[in-house]
């Protein structure tokens, strides 16, 4: 990997001229571009399953902000789609999913056709490739198996995720093979990203926090380690960053049992203990309030400069990141306003 990537020399905890950004959900509902694109495209599958639009989509943000990286414009219900389980996005009502709640309905779900249904997200990588400019890398994603099979039990997002974790009680064999399959998937997915031409895997874990300590370890701990284990078999340098939302003082431990480069954080994270216990293990990506940067004005120019400064006093490599995905209604003058308050700053 190129080492002129302003990202990449951060994760790999290289001295860099200033901190490395790039903005969760950077590519989407907030920018007026993304909504002709995804007018024109028809359904939100059909914007992500054609190379043509997810490409676009995929360099609108870039070309407004320029970002240290892209990421492929996708969705982390991809995967379940591919295995066989139907999938619908509604307006104003998110992902819906025929539930796999029972033993008939997981051993349904098949990784032959994997690959296949998912070759156009490989082709919008190798364009993407191809076009970004030579010091912006290149994401790659997936969701974590415990968040994404949160939504194939359930049949759609939850507060609490209650139907996966009442599987996992009930039926612990039947949850295991469920969670066995999506690191099967998961890890060849990602495992193809990289062959295809991302830069660095990041791994969304967004429902980790719900889970009891227990339960933590076992579906979203020891799931992300396998998947990790996997890809570096056939790729031991690529940076993997893990995502896993929620996760609080557990965050130490998800770091050493993972073996994961680098980690975001999440808004509600205090930026001291951050700083002291998560900065010494490893990278951190984080963690601006997205409702700050809807919000704008001077509280966000101080919170901003707050972040920088409390996040680069141990010297620790830092990306600046938001706490969760931007949000639709966000105006794309604020992100500018972001954008140049990191590229100010100056590093002592």
């Amino acid at each position: 990997m190129a080492n002129n990537k302003r990202f990449i020399q951060s994760l790999k905890s290289q001295p860099t001229d200033r901190i490395p950004y790039w903005y969760m959900r950077q590519a989407g509902r907030y920018l007026p571009e993304y909504l002709q694109c995804r007018k024109t495209a028809g359904s939100f599958l059909d914007l992500c399953y054609n190379p043509d639009f997810a490409t676009e989509v995929s360099l609108q943000p870039l070309r407004r902000y320029d970002m240290d990286a892209a990421i492929v414009f996708s969705d982390i219900l991809v995967i379940p789609h591919a295995l066989g389980q139907s999938l619908d996005f509604k307006t104003g009502e998110g992902p819906i999913l025929a539930p796999v709640d029972d033993k008939a309905k997981i051993n349904r779900l098949s990784l032959t056709n994997l690959h296949q249904h998912l070759a156009p997200v490989y082709e919008t990588i190798a364009r993407l490739h191809r076009q970004i400019p030579a010091t912006t890398a290149l994401i790659g994603f997936a969701g974590a198996p415990w968040t994404v099979a949160s939504y194939m039990v359930g049949g759609r997002g939850s507060p609490d995720q209650a139907a996966a974790r009442t599987m996992a009680y009930r039926e612990e064999a039947l949850f295991q093979q469920l969670i066995d399959l999506l690191v099967t998937a998961t890890s060849e997915y990602l495992i193809n990203q990289v062959k295809y031409g991302a830069d660095v895997i990041q791994i969304f874990d967004t429902w980790a926090g719900n889970l009891p300590d227990d339960q933590f370890r076992r579906w979203a701990i020891e799931p992300v380690r396998q998947i990790i284990e996997n890809i570096r078999i056939c790729y031991p340098d690529v940076p993997i960053i893990s995502f896993p939302r929620g996760a609080g003082c557990r965050y130490p431990e998800y770091i050493g049992a993972t073996g994961v480069t680098a980690v975001s954080v999440d808004t509600t994270m205090p930026l001291e203990w951050v700083r002291d216990h998560i900065q010494p293990l490893c990278p951190v990506q984080g963690n601006l309030d997205p409702l700050l940067l809807l919000t704008g004005g001077e509280r966000l120019d101080r919170r901003v400069r707050e972040i920088l400064c409390l996040c680069c006093l141990k010297d620790g490599p830092f990306i600046f990141n938001l706490g969760h995905g931007i949000v639709p209604g966000t105006p794309p003058e604020n992100v500018a306003r972001v954008s140049e308050i990191i590229r100010e700053y100056q590093l002592k």
